[in-house]
């Protein structure tokens, strides 16, 4: 094979250590290579750095390790000279039974040496602060999702049946109510009257609810319950502040994806946090949607198909659009509800779900590319697509199957 990187690196990063083999000209057409080990501080990271800066090591690659790849990845990135790559661990995996870090790190320099490796895509600075923001923002909303359940299932072992009557347990009626538990008060008239708007008619219903073996230890844990709410609330709120601070210079971007049936502020919000703006790093939106996860896998022998799942991808995004697709799929007079009223008979509703959130992600990459607005082609696309005559075709063919004999005339002749 080719040489197509002269003086390159492989990483091997963990915890408390990584292993680095250089590769070097050597004498003849031979190379030279060379393995160091090198502490994981920022003092052994800068060492690292040095050794390679004086070696004019010009390619870096290093297995996406949990986390441990980060550091190091930000320091070369920052280096004059030097272009780290984030390889996917599935497209570098050697031989079973002769793996030890030292070899890996020998392996990844020969892959990068003769280009059978790709980079992964990392992105820029600005946007992977935006993700940090926005993940975290996602793991705290699920976090309160969590409480609240958790509220609703202790609730049941007081016999305050408040969640049979009320939507919210977390709304202000019923917040108000639980309030009032805790407080101490006990006959379960006195906060039922607390209800506003539409649940004052539900009073009696609500006594009945709220009558149960409310005890000083219920109201404890209800109160640390509430507590751990009200922190999420507010954790979410700070955070979703200072995404918004963030996302101002990307405000065009923004309000142009909100533009796509399903996309809400926040799922756009996380839509560029996870593959950002620049829609150049992806050759074209079937590599994009490829990278997310949100396509069908590919696994064939001997010329049989075995499995079409997605790939892992960024599940970040795919629970997104996943999202997304289920809001779209219920929305009328789009092309995205028809495409999933299309799918969802033969293909079931989690994968006509998948396939809507597909669509939405390849609208977002030509939406980014061409910063222009979402062009719904509407709900009888499908239809159009087959044409008139091939449309009547199927449909005689459908009815003919029910054992049906059909005469089709159109209408201006019946007139």
């Amino acid at each position: 094979m080719d040489v197509v990187e002269e003086r390159c690196a492989g990483i091997d990063s963990s915890k408390t250590d990584a292993k680095v083999c250089i590769r070097l000209p050597g004498s003849g057409k031979r190379a030279r290579r060379e393995v160091r080990t090198f502490s994981t501080m920022s003092d052994g990271l800068l060492e690292l750095r040095d050794w390679l800066v004086d070696n004019q090591i010009t390619r870096v690659g290093m297995e996406a390790t949990a986390s441990y790849w980060k550091p190091l990845f930000y320091l070369l990135e920052a280096t004059e000279g030097v272009e780290p790559w984030l390889l996917n661990a599935q497209h570098i995996k050697t031989v079973p039974g002769r793996k030890t870090d030292v070899k890996d790190c020998e392996w990844i320099c020969r892959l990068v040496e003769y280009g059978l490796v790709r980079p992964s895509f990392v992105p820029p600075r600005d946007i992977r602060q935006l993700r940090d923001l926005t993940r975290y923002r996602t793991e705290t909303t699920r976090d309160r999702v969590r409480d609240v359940n958790r509220l609703a299932m202790f609730l049941e072992d007081a016999g305050i049946k408040l969640s049979s009557v009320v939507s919210d347990i977390t709304g202000r009626s019923a917040r108000a109510m639980l309030d009032a538990l805790v407080a101490g008060e006990r006959d379960p008239h006195v906060p039922a009257e607390l209800a506003l708007g539409s649940l004052q008619g539900k009073v009696p219903l609500l006594t009945r609810a709220l009558t149960g073996a409310f005890s000083e230890h219920h109201a404890f844990m209800v109160a640390s319950m509430l507590r751990a709410i009200d922190e999420a609330d507010a954790r979410i709120a700070r955070l979703s502040e200072e995404i918004n601070r963030q996302l101002l210079p990307l405000r065009a971007q923004t309000e142009l994806l909100i533009t796509i049936p399903g996309i809400s502020l926040t799922l756009a919000q996380i839509l560029i946090a996870e593959v950002g703006v620049d829609m150049g790093r992806f050759a074209t939106a079937g590599h994009l949607a490829s990278w997310a996860g949100m396509c069908p896998g590919n696994k064939e022998s001997a010329g049989k198909r075995l499995s079409g799942r997605t790939r892992h991808g960024d599940t970040w995004l795919k629970t997104a659009l996943f999202l997304a697709g289920a809001t779209a799929a219920r929305s009328k007079g789009t092309y995205l509800g028809a495409q999933y009223r299309r799918l969802v008979p033969h293909r079931g509703s989690k994968r006509a779900t998948v396939a809507v959130g597909h669509s939405i992600l390849v609208a977002a990459w030509h939406i980014l590319r061409d910063m222009v607005p979402y062009q719904d082609l509407g709900p009888d696309h499908f239809t159009n697509r087959l044409g008139k005559e091939r449309h009547t075709r199927r449909l005689i063919a459908q009815l003919a199957a029910l054992g049906l004999d059909v005469t089709v005339t159109p209408r201006e002749e019946a007139g």
